[in-house]
């Protein structure tokens, strides 16, 4: 039942009185519009006062943000083109504001025990450690998470994303690492000689030692054999596979003339398994002075780099997109191993004992150039992703595909080696390592 309160309490009315601040000067009082039931009180009448010009002033706020914000954004977009644009303004915020110099010891580190017997490797969040049988696994932090046992001494590897197919080169033991457990092992009939993984944990060895001068034999992530491929009178000198798991290509070599002949091959696989005869798709000769090093699928083009240029295989085509061998300029090192671009360096002189370099990042799908400088010589060059690390020698550059500073690294002493993924990496010196987030 309701209480005496409630009913008195319902039988309030509530009048919105408008009240035009611009009449005030007028000596008459707001009308009272009661439309239904009559009040048997006054005091049961609430009277709200409402300035309709109230709205405009909230309006005339919301109107002056929205400005203040629009111009923010236009300011940090043009802050953003002239860094992208202008070198000199790229390098003050890089080194003044984003502070992206760092130096030895202010690091996390990971102590190596011994060096000697010690493979450093980086691959997906990890940097690992191989001896003894064991592979060790550490965090960005420094924390060793886990370690797994792997039979490896002297490793051929190949990572991609979160996988790592490692094997012992020039023996039959290989392992497929997916994050940190072993997906799968194997003891191949043959000696392994080259490994390639892909990002879906497709996985394809190069074998020696056989009755042929090469097998390569396919794999899925479950480690289950897809197809074998023999080479009679070639050998195999590099392969990969295909990001969408449709095509095996691999690069060889024939010896027999007496000039190198390479080729480069690219196989179906889904041909591969009802019909190995007809599943080599595409031949590439080169030419009788060209040397094939590698290759790289990039998305659905094989990027195939020689000793004097790298080209372009896409739609069955070869297409010539970089010369390394021109006469004026000096090449010094050179990678196919990046997403959708390749890297060289050109060293310049500037003087007596002084260089600079350029490196010249070329984009594979819209050819545009991407250019990165810095004084000195590079002792190493390593890729992976988007991600380049020019060894100086006491001196280390990360830069990325669009030519623009990540992190530049100064130590004290010589650096041994460097280790990187596409998030990580490491500064290698005979008993640590210093980790870099990049």
């Amino acid at each position: 039942m309701k209480s005496k309160k409630d009913k008195e309490e319902k039988q309030k009315k509530i009048e919105i009185i408008t009240v035009d601040k611009s009449n005030t000067q007028k000596k008459h009082k707001p009308k009272l519009i009661v439309k239904q039931n009559k009040p048997e009180k006054k005091e049961d009448i609430n009277i709200v006062y409402y300035d309709k010009n109230q709205n405009k002033t909230i309006n005339k706020k919301k109107i002056a943000v929205i400005i203040v914000f629009i111009i923010f954004l236009l300011c940090c977009l043009g802050v953003f083109l002239l860094y992208a644009s202008n070198v000199n303004v790229r390098n003050f915020f890089d080194y003044k504001i984003l502070r992206k110099d760092i130096e030895e010891n202010n690091l996390k580190t990971i102590e190596i025990q011994d060096p000697d017997k010690s493979t450093i490797i980086a691959y997906s969040k990890y940097i690992a450690i191989m001896k003894e049988s064991n592979l060790e696994l550490y965090n960005s932090s420094g924390k060793k998470e886990i370690s797994l046992k792997i039979q490896i001494s002297t490793p051929a590897l190949s990572k991609s994303g979160e996988y790592l197919l490692i094997a012992e080169e020039n023996s039959s033991k290989a392992y497929l690492i997916q994050d940190n457990i072993i997906k799968w092992e194997k003891d191949l009939d043959g000696d392994i000689s080259r490994v390639t993984v892909n990002e879906n944990g497709y996985s394809a060895v190069v074998l020696s030692g056989t009755a042929y001068k090469s097998v390569i034999v396919l794999y899925d992530n479950s480690g289950s054999e897809i197809f074998k491929t023999y080479l009679s009178s070639t050998i195999a000198v590099d392969v990969d596979i295909s990001q969408d798991n449709k095509y095996l290509a691999f690069a060889e070599v024939n010896t027999s003339g007496t000039k190198v002949q390479s080729n480069i091959k690219i196989i179906s696989i889904e041909k591969a398994k009802t019909t190995p005869s007809d599943a080599i798709i595409y031949t590439y000769n080169a030419n009788s002075n060209e040397l094939v090093i590698d290759i790289k699928y990039q998305k659905n083009k094989l990027i195939c780099r020689y000793d004097d240029s790298i080209c372009k295989i896409e739609n069955n085509e070869n297409t010539v997109i970089s010369n390394l061998k021109e006469q004026s300029k000096k090449y010094t090192f050179s990678s196919i191993e990046l997403y959708n671009n390749a890297v060289q360096t050109l060293e310049t002189s500037k003087g007596l004992f002084s260089y600079k370099t350029d490196v010249e990042i070329l984009n594979t799908v819209t050819q545009k150039t991407n250019v990165y400088t810095f004084d000195g010589v590079t002792k190493k060059l390593y890729t992976y992703g988007d991600k380049m690390a020019f060894n100086l020698g006491t001196e280390v550059h990360f830069i990325n595909t669009n030519g623009w500073l990540v992190k530049k690294y100064t130590s004290t002493k010589e650096i041994k080696d460097i280790v990187i993924t596409n998030s990580i990496a490491g500064i290698v010196y005979r008993d640590k390592i210093e980790i870099i987030n990049l």
